[in-house]
């Protein structure tokens, strides 16, 4: 996939495969205004009027006002339409020796479809007129100004709609309102008290939509609105766009053949009410007594000079347009139900009776009202539709609740949408449970989605799911609220302890919309939830914080609600103190930020899994992929990538305990030969516990994951796919379900037979990825063989992304021109980039005293060597045997970053009868790369790799414990490492 179809893919997204982004293509942006030099003034300077359409366009929601440019008729305007172009032109009726029409004239010469539109600024004007109607033949309208702003504002409206009518009707199916009306002075009121009405309402039912994004784009679909001053001009436009129409609004008195006819406008709506019986329809009239004619054709009645014209305007098109509630009724007209929303239509469909249901549909007042609330997709299957098309009432039921809901879920698919009760019953969608950013991430997850969902990634992969888990957000608004609300934060913050500061914050409250969102929440989801933290620093690009946080897993299985609530909120509200913890605050300070710029959103995900026979539960496998491997083994490069897998949940991949590794591009070359995989294979899985009940507080971060042995049992049944069988006399692997033996964890059944496509998955999630964010990644995933409740099918989730720090400094090492006995260390296995020369401390552990038996005991040696030297500000170099930063001390020494703060360059050494693999995937490895400390890997069986110890142990020492030694040398040793070819050297002189 190239950068430019992913562009398209992205745009696809961001404006939806819907039309909003098709309509209005013509839009009002430059107007040309032309008058007489005082006019020019009044407007201007006394009207101020630039300055109000500002203001107009401001609190309407609308796009940029437009740009208005006066020239007086003076001016040349042959150089003006040349210099610069515009989109309407409105003259003043008093411009000088030549009248308004002649500058038209000039105009139409110049460009014969502009708009051009006469402005009066007297109301005698109308009276010459009246008296000489072919004034007006050049224009396309004429107003009268009366001093509100508002009226420039319906006048480019009315333009616009008249300039787009025809591609919108076409492409979008959109609405118009017909309005007819001959009194100058009347429209020219009562158009911006329509256009205002009308954009109001519209904003309202925006703002109250789930979708948090395209709101602006859905202002186009509004209705159009289209006017006529006489009988034949009205039924021109009727006839038309009689498909359309979605209400009309006419003036009693009304000219029929160029002759003013009292009941004009009443006779016109009778011709429309005979073909269309349920239309919404309103007479206006000066003359209160025409109410009883409006009544006659089942009109709603409006008079001109009432008091209430704006507010009974406004319930006429609330009430009949669709702008508000939908009003369930019976036969009769007695009201029912209500709903406000598509989800609360949805809801009452299903139980509203059939004699309500086919009032309203033979009406079309479904289609009317899912127009008016810019639910295009559905309107547009619903209008043509009637009741003949369907052989009951309760087929037409089930025919409005399928098509609502599958155009409801298309539209949201990859979205990030507002919370609503449906919350996790759909998928493909992110729901933000609070305002503000989503942190890094939430912004991964939220753009990864939409480009897989834009794409149809799933579509490339035949009988497997890709898909993320249900996913909510809750932005960083909640963050800011929680520490100002509960003022956890103060001077002697620094000096409480980590149980302190999670005390002060479980202590706290959330805001009670939150909590009542996380209720319904509860309500409606009985799996396991993993909470985790997505702050604006982390998983950014330039400092990633994988692990650094907390992450929980709650059970999420009480049948006491309020426990399993309290349980959720504790989460969030712990997630919330992770970034003031002591290791984090560390971290924080190491990459030179400050905890202040830092803030939290928090991600609830669904867990992966299934529930086994024990009562616990779990994925049947999961892991991280990187789309740059650090440490390429031969024949392979940096760009092909690397994977860890682990039964279970991912713990064991990110916590850097024993995971089967390999390569996605080349998935049939084994990178250790069988008996290292069978030496290193796993041996205990996470799952998350389900029978822990008995204290229901959270305590700890782990409180309810459980660490297992993983048993033959577990391998012969739910793992037995992942598994080969094991021939000891022959040192190789046989597949095969029903091969007896013992088990090994090798993934040959997925990564060599293809039985689901996993390495074509990561390749194409990494390249998509990696393209995506300019940068290499790394992902959490999950896989679950069994199908899920959509389908049968085995299904790949992915959890996360987040970018790898990768630097390509050159860096070039002459290896050949430095002598063995002048280095201290060589390795071909190396990760970082630079060239180091200040540092004079070196920490190890001696190899010939080292017990991984014995590692809890180092990892306090350490973290004292560690604190010493953060105290006198240096760093240093580390080197021990296994894996530092492990979560299985058996591995290695499980330090923490914290306990290990200074390390510069950390080493990791295998030993002949101790060899792990480099931990690639982990939360450890990837904050190292983060924060750029160089990480080498000695392997004990390399010609060219190795360690000089005797040198080591030969040095001054500061502090020897049982295990780690720290010695401090005169002058800096000089450290180079070539990020490129994996390689580096430290030498024992610095030169």
């Amino acid at each position: 996939m190239k950068l430019e179809d992913l562009n398209k893919y992205y745009n696809k997204f961001k404006f939806g495969e819907d039309i909003f982004h098709h309509l209005m293509q013509k839009e009002i942006k430059e107007i040309l205004l032309i008058s007489s030099i005082f006019d020019a003034y009044v407007l201007e300077q006394d009207s101020r009027l630039s300055e109000q359409i500002y203001g107009e366009y401001k609190q309407l929601n609308l796009m940029m006002a437009p740009r208005i440019t006066t020239i007086s008729f003076t001016d040349d305007i042959d150089s003006v339409l040349a210099e610069k172009k515009f989109d309407a032109v409105i003259i003043m009726m008093r411009v000088g020796t030549e009248t308004p029409g002649k500058w038209c004239n000039k105009i139409r010469e110049f460009d014969a479809d502009l708009p051009v539109l006469l402005l009066l600024n007297k109301k005698s004007y109308i009276e010459l007129i009246e008296q000489k109607p072919e004034i007006l033949l050049p224009f396309n309208e004429v107003f009268i100004w009366n001093g509100d702003s508002k009226l420039f504002v319906a006048m480019i409206k009315l333009m616009e709609d008249f300039l787009n009518v025809e591609n919108d009707t076409k492409i979008g199916d959109v609405r118009i309102i017909l309005l007819i009306e001959s009194s100058i002075d009347y429209y020219s009121t009562f158009l911006p008290l329509m256009y205002s009405v009308e954009m109001q309402l519209t904003q309202e039912l925006i703002d109250s939509e789930a979708e948090v994004i395209n709101k602006r784009l859905k202002m186009r679909a509004r209705p159009k609105l289209l006017m006529a001053h006489n009988y034949e001009d009205a039924i021109s436009i009727y006839n038309k766009y009689k498909k359309n129409i979605l209400s009309v609004i006419s003036n009693a008195n009304l000219k029929v053949n160029d002759t003013f006819d009292i009941e004009g406008g009443i006779k016109l709506m009778k011709i429309i009410r005979k073909e269309n019986p349920s239309m919404p329809m309103m007479l206006q009239s000066a003359d209160e007594n025409n109410v009883h004619l409006a009544k006659k054709i089942k009109a709603e009645f409006l008079y001109k000079y009432s008091t209430s014209l704006y507010r009974d305007l406004k319930e006429f098109i609330k009430t009949n347009l669709g702008f508000g509630e939908f009003v369930f009724r019976d036969a009769k007209g007695n009201e029912l139900a209500r709903a406000r929303t598509l989800y609360h239509l949805e809801k009452t469909l299903e139980k509203i009776p059939e004699e309500s249901i086919l009032y309203h549909f033979e009406k079309n007042q479904f289609s009317s009202w899912l127009m008016a609330h810019s639910e295009l997709g559905i309107a547009k299957k619903l209008k043509d539709k009637t009741d003949a098309d369907f052989s009951s009432t309760e087929e037409i039921r089930q025919y409005l609740l399928t098509t609502i809901k599958k155009v409801r879920q298309q539209q949201n698919r990859g979205k990030v949408v507002k919370f609503d009760p449906t919350i996790f019953t759909e998928e493909d969608k992110i729901i933000q449970l609070a305002d503000g950013s989503m942190g890094g991430k939430g912004r991964g997850l939220a753009f990864l989605n939409a480009l897989l969902v834009t794409i149809d990634f799933g579509e490339e992969f035949d009988n497997v799911n890709v898909k993320l888990p249900k996913t909510a957000i809750i932005g960083t608004n909640e963050f800011d609220l929680f520490i100002e609300k509960n003022k956890v934060i103060s001077s002697k913050f620094r000096k409480k302890s980590d149980e302190e500061i999670n005390n002060l914050f479980l202590n706290g409250k959330l805001t009670c919309d939150l909590v009542s969102k996380l209720k319904t929440l509860i309500q409606n989801v009985k799996v396991p939830l993993a909470i985790r933290s997505s702050g604006l620093l982390e998983d950014s690009q330039s400092q990633p914080f994988a692990g650094i946080y907390k992450t929980f897993m709650l059970p999420n299985n009480n049948s006491d609600d309020d426990i399993r609530l309290r349980q959720l909120c504790d989460a969030v509200k712990l997630v919330l103190a992770s970034p003031f913890l002591r290791s984090a605050r560390k971290y924080i300070e190491g990459i030179n930020y400050k905890i202040e710029e830092e803030k939290i959103a928090v991600v609830i995900q669904e867990v992966v899994g299934s529930k086994d026979a024990e009562n616990f539960f779990y994925p049947h496998f999961a892991g991280a992929a990187q789309s740059y491997n650090f440490y390429p083994p031969k024949d392979m490069f940096h760009d092909d990538g690397i994977v860890a897998l682990a039964a279970g949940l991912g713990k064991a991949v990110v916590d850097g305990e024993r995971a089967f590794r390999y390569c996605p591009k080349y998935p049939r070359v084994n990178l250790l030969e069988p008996v290292g995989i069978v030496e290193n294979n796993q041996r205990d899985f996470y799952a998350v516990d389900l029978s822990i009940d008995e204290e229901k507080d959270i305590n700890c971060e782990d409180k309810f994951l459980k660490k297992r042995k993983i048993r033959t049992s577990h391998k012969e049944s739910v793992f037995k796919e992942i598994t080969s069988v094991w021939d000891y006399e022959r040192f190789q692997f046989i597949d095969g379900t029903y091969v007896r033996g013992p088990r090994m964890f090798t993934y040959r059944n997925i990564i060599y037979y293809n039985k689901f496509p996993l390495s074509d998955i990561l390749l194409r999630i990494l390249e998509i990825g990696e393209i995506a964010s300019g940068v290499p990644v790394e992902i959490e995933f999950a896989i679950n063989l069994d199908g899920n409740q959509t389908n049968n099918l085995p299904t790949f989730y992915l959890l996360q992304i987040r970018p790898l720090s990768v630097n390509k400094e050159n860096i070039n090492i002459k290896l050949d021109k430095i002598k063995r006995e002048d280095m201290m260390l060589s390795t071909s296995m190396a990760m970082g980039n630079g060239v180091i020369k200040n540092i004079k401390d070196i920490v190890f552990i001696d190899p010939e005293t080292f017990d991984n038996i014995q590692t809890l005991e180092i990892v306090s040696e350490i973290e004292k060597i560690n604190n010493y030297l953060e105290k006198n500000n240096r760093e240093y170099i580390l080197l021990g045997p296994g894996r530092w930063g492990t979560s299985d001390r058996f591995l290695g020494v499980p330090v923490r970053w914290a306990q290990i703060s200074k390390a510069k360059i950390i080493v990791e050494a295998s030993q002949e009868n101790f060899t792990v693999e480099a931990s690639q995937g982990s939360h450890f490895f990837h904050n190292l790369v983060a924060m750029n400390v160089g990480y080498f890997t000695i392997s004990h069986s390399s010609d060219s790799d190795f360690i000089d110890w005797q040198w080591l142990k030969s040095l001054p020492v500061k502090y020897c414990g049982k295990f780690a030694i720290h010695v401090e040398l005169q002058k800096p040793i000089n450290i180079q490492i070539d990020g490129k070819k994996g390689i580096a050297v430290i030498s024992k002189i610095s030169k």
